[in-house]
């Protein structure tokens, strides 16, 4: 776009053109004659058909198509290329650049260096502890023989996995050197949909700090299936924040500057990138990289269930929102020393409703091997109480 300094352009009132050859007069023309009253209604029928075509034109700007600066419109002419305003968000862009500040500091680039003839890549981490605890992906460290960790200051440091859980897609990389800087953990156990979120990462492996994109949380409790494995992420969090390749690991963060959820996936379908991308919830990823820190290791809890999400017909029969249904209870399972039968419904687990069975897993998934969880059960139309001790899951389960 060409940018013309007010200074160059022609007066308005230089050079005019020939008094018959015009609807407006200077007024230091205008004299004490009056104009007919038939003229005035022509020359304000003109003048507001200007107005009107400017008007239009105007609006066409504001809400018609932005082209590229290759397109034509119609007539064959370049389009003008028009820089729209930012989409309005939750909060004001104060306060994005408030967070942004605070939190970036904490965000990290891992450059990582699989096994010898294979390609390097890249993702990011959360610093959680200023000890140099790291959160990320297992994606993105898995097969990793060495991993390099870019904290956001440029500072590079050595990063050594701590371990990694596939199922809820999360590993922990420790660096040496601190105190760091480190992000603060928030929830996602009460995320509105339509509420703030703010994506922060290194996409694509680009030096210079992490990048920041706004958006909402689009969905909450999505199932997601990975395109290169048979393994299903449950309960993430949607969000159309813009998430590129490299960004995976990064974190999620509400208007309040916490972390509440670690983002994995972005949305691909065969004509490419959906818009829209998913982050594992923070207290999913917590309890995992608690769980490694501690011992290197997942110990995942299982009831023992298999099922399917409860049909909305079935959940207003049963006056529900919506639910686990059972399928099948594995034979010497915590669920069928509870009690817990094919056909039950499970619709919540320690108070908090259970919508789905990603829902049902991930709230089993939360507690530790031992714990006790109590069982909201429909059957027969009547809620039961259950309690189940989980057992850590089996290998070949």
């Amino acid at each position: 776009m060409e940018f013309v300094d007010p200074e160059d352009e022609p007066h308005p009132f230089r050079d005019p053109p020939l008094p018959d050859d015009r609807i407006w007069r200077h007024p230091s023309e205008m004299g004490p004659k009056r104009t007919p009253v038939r003229r005035q209604l022509w020359v304000v029928g003109i003048t507001a058909a200007v107005a009107a075509s400017l008007l239009s034109t105007g609006l066409a700007v504001v809400l018609g198509t932005v082209f590229d600066e290759g397109s034509t419109g119609s007539g064959g002419n370049r389009a003008t290329l028009v820089s729209l305003p930012a989409r309005s968000t939750a909060g004001a862009n104060g306060d994005v650049v408030q967070i942004a500040e605070h939190v970036r500091p904490a965000i990290a680039q891992l450059r990582v260096a699989g096994a010898p003839g294979t390609t390097a890549g890249s993702g990011s981490g959360v610093v959680f502890r200023s000890d140099g605890e790291v959160l990320t992906n297992a994606h993105v460290v898995d097969g990793a023989s060495s991993v390099t960790v870019v904290l956001s200051s440029g500072r590079e440091l050595p990063g050594q996995v701590v371990g990694s859980d596939p199922d809820s897609d999360t590993a922990v990389v420790k660096i040496d050197g601190g105190p760091f800087p480190f992000a603060e953990l928030g929830t996602a156990a009460d995320l509105k949909v339509g509420q703030q979120a703010i994506a922060m990462g290194s996409p694509l492996g680009l030096s210079g700090g992490p990048s920041v994109t706004v958006g909402v949380v689009s969905a909450l409790h999505r199932s997601v299936a990975t395109r290169n494995s048979t393994r299903v992420l449950m309960d993430m969090v949607q969000t159309d924040a813009p998430i590129a390749p490299g960004s995976s690991g990064g974190a999620l963060v509400d208007s309040g500057g916490r972390v509440i959820g670690i983002t994995t996936a972005v949305a691909v379908s065969d004509t490419g990138t959906d818009g829209f991308g998913f982050a594992t919830p923070i207290d999913v990823a917590r309890s995992s990289a608690e769980q490694l820190v501690a011992t290197g290791r997942v110990a995942n809890a299982w009831l023992g269930v298999e099922g399917s999400d409860l049909d909305a017909p079935s959940a207003l029969d049963l006056s529900v929102a919506g639910g686990a249904r059972v399928d099948r209870v594995v034979v010497d399972s915590p669920a069928e020393h509870a009690g817990v039968a094919a056909r039950d419904v499970i619709v919540g687990v320690d108070g908090r409703a259970v919508m789905s069975v990603g829902m049902l897993v991930v709230a089993v998934r939360g507690h530790r091997p031992g714990d006790v969880v109590t069982l909201d059960v429909m059957r027969d139309h009547e809620h039961r109480a259950m309690k189940a001790t989980v057992v850590e899951r089996p290998p070949d389960s």
